[in-house]
Parts: C-alpha cells; sequence; structure tokens
C-alpha cells in the first residue's frame, strides 16, 4: 500500500521515510461490507488495524446476544494495539456499521517500528489514556445516571458544531440504545419526547441539537 496513506494517519504521523516503507510493505488492505466482524472477543492478537474509511464499533455481548457497545470509530482512528502490548486476547469485539477500509499490520511489524519509534509509543500511551478515560466516564454514566441522562450524554458528546448547529453522526435508535445499555423502545420515547419539546431536529439518522437539553425527563 502507499506510504503517503498511513502517513496522514495521525498515530504514524512522526514517522520517517523508512519506518513509513515498512508498515506499508507489511501492511494488507482490505475491505469489509456492512456487519462483518473484525474481531471477536477472545481471539488471538496477531495484528493492528487502521481505519481509511467507513465506520466500526466495538462491544461485549453475552450468550443471549445482548450487546453494549464501548465506542465507535471512523477514519484515521485504529484498534487492536492493546492485545498487542500486553499479549492477552482480544477484549472486545470489532463490527463494520458502515463499509470500511482498514490496513491490517502484523504484529512482527508493529512491534519492530514501535521499538525503533518513541514518538509513537507515546502517540499510543496518549491514545490508551484517552480510551481510559472514556471507559470511566462510560461506568460513571451507567451507575449514576437514569436512562434519559446516560441518553443525553452521548447526545452531548457526540454531537460536533457544523455550520452553527451541532449535529450527531448517524446513529439508529438501537445503536443508541446498545450504548447506553437500555432498550430501543425507551430511546425511542426519550427522544420522541425531546423532539415535542423541541429540542432536538432530525435529519435522517442524524440528530440535531436545537438547545440546552434539560436536566431530566
Amino acid at each position: 500500500m502507499p506510504k503517503e496513506a498511513l502517513a496522514k494517519i495521525p498515530l504514524f504521523s512522526g514517522l520517517g521515510e523508512g519506518e513509513l516503507e515498512s508498515l506499508a510493505r507489511g501492511a494488507v488492505v482490505r475491505s469489509f461490507p456492512r456487519q462483518s466482524v473484525l474481531i471477536n472477543e477472545g481471539d488471538d492478537s496477531d495484528a493492528l488495524y487502521v481505519i481509511f474509511s467507513g465506520q466500526l464499533k466495538v462491544f461485549l455481548s453475552d450468550e443471549q446476544g445482548r450487546e453494549i457497545v464501548l465506542n465507535q470509530m471512523g477514519e484515521g482512528e485504529y484498534f487492536g494495539e492493546l492485545a498487542l502490548l500486553d499479549d492477552t486476547p482480544r477484549s472486545a469485539s470489532v463490527m463494520v456499521v458502515e463499509a470500511c477500509k482498514v490496513a491490517i499490520i502484523s504484529r512482527a511489524v508493529f512491534d519492530k517500528v514501535l521499538d525503533e519509534h518513541v514518538g509513537m509509543a507515546r502517540k499510543l500511551l496518549a491514545g490508551l489514556s484517552k480510551r481510559l478515560r472514556m471507559a470511566t466516564d462510560n461506568i460513571r454514566s451507567l451507575a449514576l445516571l437514569d436512562v434519559y441522562g446516560r441518553v443525553a450524554r452521548l447526545l452531548i458528546d457526540a454531537a460536533a458544531e457544523e455550520e452553527g448547529r451541532f449535529i450527531t453522526p448517524k446513529m439508529t435508535q438501537q445503536d443508541m440504545a446498545d450504548r447506553v445499555g437500555s432498550s430501543r423502545e425507551m430511546v425511542s420515547r426519550i427522544l420522541k419526547d425531546l423532539r415535542a419539546g423541541d429540542y432536538i431536529t432530525m435529519e435522517g439518522k442524524r440528530i440535531i441539537i436545537e438547545r440546552a437539553l434539560p436536566e431530566r425527563w
């Protein structure tokens, strides 16, 4: 794959030509359709995945098929590094939400470049710290907030400013329910009431926050 494509990924932005060349030679680029499972919880760890396009979700599930979504990821992000660093099985599953293209970098290639480049190691640590903070926030929300509070927090955290409005990425009601640990029906009721109160409007699967959400439902 072209090394220029890897150079655009924040994790690799400080690497030299030789290191980028090594990564590019060792990377396999693959495309996956929606609902493809790239990693299963408990799998052996053998590669780092870098996202060039599309959307994926990181989740846990039980024997009954119930899911809790830990994170959603998109272009420029990466996953699989945790299991490579501590040489343990995968701690979560990853599924494609929107058709994606990823680069798969083998453990051997990843370890070689990591050993030779302190800057990349620091970026990995920064990324892990960010995910740890996110996990702490998720635990706090699940333990201390009711379902409405978790939905409101999800909307606020997910929304980005576009032309003076705050708009979320595409999310189905089931996506939201999986992320807040509730049912789709409950999420639907909350969104319906927020629309009725003119707090939000909908554009397809995107939600626009029109004004500050109420503290309580």
